[in-house]
């Protein structure tokens, strides 16, 4: 059954005027870019780094979680142009997530929603899509998400042709970016659209730049990754990826030697750590997992360390209809990393408000 032929409100229309469109690559000035170590493919880390790591993250490093494209225009559209390779069609996470970008404007400093960029479901057999959403042709700051759970070989940014641009406004902490690593959840699965990955939040909420290096099933502690998050220029770290460890052992053996990598060449920043997310206390392995996150925690403040936080992931879906907040008792659904920035909101408050 096609639904679109019952309602009309779930057509994803994409009719595109190239006659009076431009298309700019990402290497443009006009365009700025943050979140990506390269443009073409797009990638979060450098894939020479990436591949020595481990086969999942030098797979995963093509995703393109975190990676935003800031723009200043009055143009009154803004279209995609997208290259990739193929589509993901996991079951449990809607496209528009996996595949899609969506498009914030900036109003009175705060992002707000303008729109999301959906690939039919025949994108599939494709080499990509083209997506066009409508603006009030004002001069204003555009922030585009890419997807969460897809490669993307190319991105143009279509703008009426007599557009005029300004120069982007920065974050607060521009080319110091949070950076955060961890699990499939850290990168943003089961999130709707990519706007709705917690890291999203916070970074709306606080006007904060951000690196997101979270890799589905891959996220181990590796001293490779190790070592070159802790080359990055940051503002802080967090670490979230006891769901990744295979076992508590393997947690333990890497837990405190990526605090202490990170913290040697990054002295000052803070340092942020997050056990699993469950409802309730958890089972034993659950409960060991968590005691192992706080004794390094605990072993960083005996040492000195007063810029070091623990956040319990015992904390985040305790509370009314947290069990509601997953789409398979693992992975947040939208409601689910609201509930994750709630909990962190008031650290980042505290660092960066």
């Amino acid at each position: 059954m096609d639904i679109t032929k019952i309602d009309k409100n779930f057509i994803i229309e994409s009719k595109i005027d190239n006659d009076n469109i431009e298309w700019i690559k990402l290497e443009d000035p006009r365009i700025r870019v943050y979140g990506a170590a390269s443009y073409s493919p797009v990638t979060r880390m450098p894939v020479e780094i990436a591949d020595k790591v481990s086969g999942g993250v030098s797979v995963l490093n093509y995703h393109t979680a975190g990676i935003r494209l800031h723009i200043r225009t009055n143009s009154k559209n803004i279209a995609l142009n997208v290259e990739w390779k193929s589509k993901n069609d996991m079951p449990h996470m809607a496209s528009s997530g996996q595949n899609g970008f969506d498009i914030y404007r900036v109003v009175d400093g705060m992002q707000r929603f303008q729109g999301a960029y959906i690939p039919r479901a025949d994108a599939m057999i494709s080499n990509g899509f083209e997506g066009i959403i409508g603006t009030s042709g004002n001069m204003c700051d555009y922030v585009i998400n890419f997807p969460l759970y897809n490669t993307v070989q190319n991105v143009y940014v279509g703008v009426d042709k007599n557009a005029e641009f300004e120069e982007p406004a920065k974050y607060i902490n521009d080319g110091a970016p949070v950076v955060f690593y961890g699990s499939s959840i850290t990168q943003g699965g089961c999130a709707s659209r990519p706007g709705n990955s917690y890291q999203n939040f916070l970074s709306r909420k606080f006007n904060l730049d951000f690196i997101n290096l979270g890799f589905s099933g891959s996220a181990k502690g590796e001293p490779v990754i190790a070592e070159y998050m802790a080359g990055l220029k940051m503002s802080a770290f967090v670490s979230d990826y006891d769901h990744n460890a295979p076992t508590a052992e393997h947690l333990e053996n890497t837990h405190y030697n990526l605090y202490k990598t990170i913290r040697d060449k990054n002295p000052d920043i803070p340092y942020i750590m997050i056990s699993r997310p469950s409802c309730g206390p958890g089972n034993a392995d659950e409960q060991h997992r968590r005691e192992i996150i706080r004794n390094t925690y605990l072993k960083a403040k005996e040492s000195g360390d007063n810029n070091v936080y623990f956040v319990d992931g015992a904390d985040i879906y305790n509370c009314d209809m947290g069990d509601s907040m997953t789409v398979d008792g693992s992975h947040p659904t939208d409601l689910g990393f609201y509930r994750f920035y709630e909990v962190l909101k008031p650290l980042f408050e505290k660092l960066f408000g």
